[in-house]
């Protein structure tokens, strides 16, 4: 699977097996539930886990949830398995669920991930002094647009993902007003079409994706994302606001209902050892966003060819 003459990011991480042993199917006449959150890359890591669970001879369903919002019905058993939860950006229900034990998580996806707040490398020549944060407080108004102004203005996550850029503009005390996008693919329009006109973008950002190479997109430096920032006022630029930083490094993990392991023992061995690099999922997400391909066939070139990377989690679960 090849993209359009855009250069990505590698690593030598693959999809690897723990320490595992054969295990029981459990009720194999029961679909697995995988939920489907709002991105192409979780919908990539979804679809490879429903892909290895159907090799091992599962039934699998995807279902549309709300990233922010699932965990009542994970809790509840109407959906058994989430992906690839970002643990910069989930809300305080999943670890009420996981305290309340009806979610428990299923260790990590493998990926090695970053979120920001970014702009296409163009930009630093119209806002100098760039990629420092300090520069944002001069030349705020560059960013101005008809419903910001005098205020610059941030294209921020869609609204079910939390408000992490408008947090920073406000932690930072930097006159931008956060104004969410619609959907991912709204994000990806702005990094286009500022691309193309060579027009000023700040947007909230993240990597693993393939945009990051194709529109050269640069993460702003912020003073550092620890975990006093976001308790303690007193520490970072501003003394009267938490969140004056860059966001905590990002941990990015796999859950589920609590009931996994005992319905089907060997699928939650599976979800559990199953792991995706940056290598892998990112040129899917370009195969799809930007070659026009479906997840499912994306996603079906990709076991064919890699079958020597997820057939042995497969394998130590079930045989």
């Amino acid at each position: 699977m090849t993209l359009k003459g855009i250069s990505l990011a590698v690593s030598t991480v693959a999809l690897v097996a723990g320490t595992s042993h054969a295990a029981d199917m459990g009720a194999v006449d029961k679909p697995i539930k995988l939920a489907i959150n709002e991105w192409t890359g979780q919908h990539v890591s979804t679809h490879v886990a429903g892909e290895m669970l159907k090799a091992a001879g599962y039934q699998v369903e995807y279902v549309t949830a709300g990233y922010m919002n699932m965990y009542q019905a994970m809790s509840d058993g109407e959906i058994h398995g989430a992906m690839e939860i970002w643990s910069s950006n989930v809300s305080e229900d999943y670890a009420k669920k996981v305290a309340d034990g009806g979610v428990t998580e299923l260790g990590d996806l493998g990926l090695a991930a970053k979120e920001g707040i970014a702009y296409p490398a163009h930009v630093a020549e119209l806002c100098p002094g760039l990629p420092a944060w300090e520069a944002l407080q001069n030349c705020a108004q560059v960013f101005a647009t008809a419903e910001t102004i005098p205020q610059g203005r941030l294209v921020d996550y869609p609204a079910d993902w939390g408000t992490p850029g408008a947090d920073r503009m406000v932690g930072l005390e930097l006159p931008i007003k956060a104004v969410p996008a619609g959907s991912e693919g709204a994000l990806i329009a702005e990094l286009r079409a500022s691309t193309e006109r060579k027009t000023p973008l700040l947007i909230t950002f993240w990597q693993p994706h393939w945009a990051m190479s194709a529109y050269d997109v640069q993460f702003v430096d912020l003073p550092p994302g620890e975990e006093a920032c976001f308790t303690d006022p007193a520490w970072g630029p501003n003394p009267n606001a938490i969140n004056d930083c860059d966001f905590a490094a990002s941990r990015i993990f796999k859950a589920g209902w609590s009931g996994i392991a005992e319905t089907w023992p060997a699928a939650h061995e599976i979800l559990s050892n199953y792991q995706l690099d940056v290598a892998d999922q990112q040129p899917m997400m370009g195969a799809i966003d930007v070659d026009g391909g479906s997840v499912e066939e994306v996603v079906a070139a990709w076991m064919a060819d890699n079958e020597g990377k997820w057939r042995p989690v497969v394998d130590a679960a079930t045989k």
